[in-house]
């Protein structure tokens, strides 16, 4: 379908209604479609070393088939869960779209995963396959399950390790460290003999297309499994927050492991006929508008952290006169670092909210006036409310729990194999099904939306979602931790970074050097982002008369907040 321009909140919202398709295949219907109709640019990679590498439609139609003939002819079939832990480069949006194609599931991860992460995840979700590059392939040496194992073997500007699992074709080897029997890593270049026509699945509109894992407040990561409806819609956020035509040159900074990258990298660019950069680099403010320059960036999309950095650089000495829209979603931007970027730029940071389980949903609009502080109003065709304690639905300015209305097509199917939660999930109120956020937050008298606080215990810290008790669960392996809660500390740059309370055994000294060592645990544990940041030592945690730990009472805490 074609979607307007929305000149008129009001009037886009009061008369939209999103026509679906009969089926939604990505692969097919967007990027073969694409180069199809009007081939053109859709993709400028770029690293630190200077590499870079530029792809029209037509070429990710052409290697995204060639690799779905490849996984095809190892055993990959539609349905199956497939691995993608790769950092920025190229190949991840060509195996994403690859296993759209088959109708196979995509798992997209970040490279900080940890072996026991990856672990989790392979064994949770049920892989079947999985794709990475040389230097992660040990991290899936105890994945005996994994039936089809492909490496991305020409990385540009990384280093190869010194020693690698072999990239010949066999039935099996054995693992580099484990001695466990596994397949092959077999090297992504051999695609290229494939045929580049590819007969992409037709998927349903509540066919499995896409899983995520993200934190929760409790126990280990859960799987976000969305229907390909849901990728469909996400288009809306692209065309009305970010504006995004054919012609545009849009530029998000989110790690491939995160739904955000999905809607702002791959997704919702795509659908638009726009085309993205692709940046394989550590953040410094500098590159980051030098590249902005160079490739003459239209539409930018980075964390509230990276504009904090961003204004107090030599923006002036940069030419961003292409720049026309920023956004900004994961955690709340400043309202003095909104007002800062414009006066330097000229360019509006427009704020926006969403979550794993739907993606963006309550946005600020370029044609609506900004409300400091707001997350905007509800993307037209979605309604929130605001309920109550006992499930009432809340007036203006009263806070509650935000609560999106269903069925909605950008919600998820459900979380993997966990129909409990998923029935948790959502709440009926006076007879409409409802899906709990778990933010707080209020509604004022003109409809905008305002973001309060969390009902649990989620950290979001520089755009990152940590679950305390994946934290907690790597300071219990430390020799020196008795017992540990963590909770979100405030922070002026990150907005929140994780705080551990720990007991330790009796007779440790709590030193500087123990904290060091802690957190250097931590971050060969788990994934590094989710390090404890600060660390107090403490005699004893808050609990209940049950012995449940009560995070809720350091939390308060922090923020100083008393009840």
């Amino acid at each position: 379908m074609k979607i307007e321009p929305m000149q008129d909140y009001a009037a886009t919202a009061g008369s939209f209604t999103l026509q679906l398709p009969r089926s939604f295949n990505f692969g097919r219907d967007v990027v073969d479609e694409q180069a199809r109709r009007h081939d053109k640019p859709a993709l400028i990679w770029c690293n630190e070393a200077g590499d870079e590498r530029r792809f029209n439609f037509s070429d990710i139609s052409r290697l995204s088939g060639q690799l779905a003939n490849l996984l095809v002819r190892q055993g990959v079939r539609r349905g199956d869960r497939v691995v993608i832990l790769l950092p920025r480069l190229p190949e991840w949006q060509i195996s994403m779209v690859a296993c759209m194609k088959i109708g196979a599931i995509p798992i997209p991860c970040i490279e900080m995963l940890t072996r026991n992460d990856v672990d989790y995840r392979v064994t949770h979700s049920g892989a079947t396959a999985a794709i990475t590059t040389p230097a992660n392939t040990q991290k899936f040496d105890r994945c005996d399950a994994l039936r089809v194992r492909v490496v991305v073997d020409n990385v540009a500007g990384r280093a190869l390790p010194p020693l690698l699992p072999p990239l010949v074709p066999m039935p099996v080897t054995a693992g580099a460290e484990s001695g466990h029997k596994h397949a092959c890593w077999i090297p992504l270049s051999e695609a290229g003999q494939e045929s580049e026509f590819f007969e992409c699945a037709d998927l349903q509109l509540d066919d499995a297309a896409l899983l995520y894992y993200t934190s929760g407040s409790t126990g280990s990561p859960k799987g976000v499994l969305h229907a390909s409806r849901g990728i469909y819609a996400w288009r809306l956020s692209a065309a009305w927050w970010q504006t995004l035509v054919e012609g545009d040159i849009k530029w998000c900074t989110a790690d491939t492991g995160w739904a955000k990258a999905g809607t702002g990298i791959l997704f919702g660019p795509w659908s638009r006929g726009s085309c993205v950069v692709f940046y394989d680099g550590k953040f410094d403010v500098n590159e980051r508008l030098r590249l902005m320059e160079k490739y003459q960036v239209t539409v930018f999309c980075g964390p509230a952290t990276e504009f904090r950095h961003l204004i107090s650089a030599p923006v002036k000495d940069y030419d961003l006169s292409s720049l026309r829209l920023c956004v900004s979603a994961g955690e709340s931007v400043n309202p003095d670092v909104v007002r800062q970027w414009r006066l330097l730029t000229g360019a509006q940071l427009l704020d926006g909210y969403g979550q794993t389980e739907t993606l963006m949903t309550i946005l600020n609009y370029p044609c609506m006036p900004v409300k400091p502080g707001s997350m905007g109003k509800p993307i037209p065709g979605t309604h929130f409310e605001v309920v109550g304690p006992l499930d009432e639905v809340l007036g203006d300015d009263e806070e509650g729990q935000l609560a999106m209305r269903l069925p909605h097509p950008q919600y998820m199917l459900g979380y993997w194999n966990d129909p409990q939660r998923t029935a948790d999930a959502t709440r009926r109120v006076n007879g409409v099904d409802y899906w709990l956020t778990g933010d707080l937050g209020y509604r004022d008298q003109d409809g905008y939306i305002f973001y309060t606080g969390r009902t649990d215990d989620i950290i979001s810290s520089a755009g990152y979602r940590i679950g305390p008790t994946e934290v907690e669960n790597a300071l219990q392996e430390h020799p020196a931790v008795v017992e540990s809660a963590v909770v979100a500390s405030p922070d002026a740059e990150r907005g929140e970074i994780v705080k551990a309370y720990i007991v330790l055994h009796e007779g440790i000294a709590p030193t500087d050097a123990l904290i060091v060592d802690i957190q250097r645990h931590v971050k060969a544990t788990t994934a590094p982002y989710k390090y404890p940041r600060q660390i107090e030592f403490v005699e004893s945690l808050p609990k209940n008369p049950s012995g449940k730990l009560l995070r809720r009472v350091l939390r308060d805490q922090e923020f100083g907040i008393k009840r």
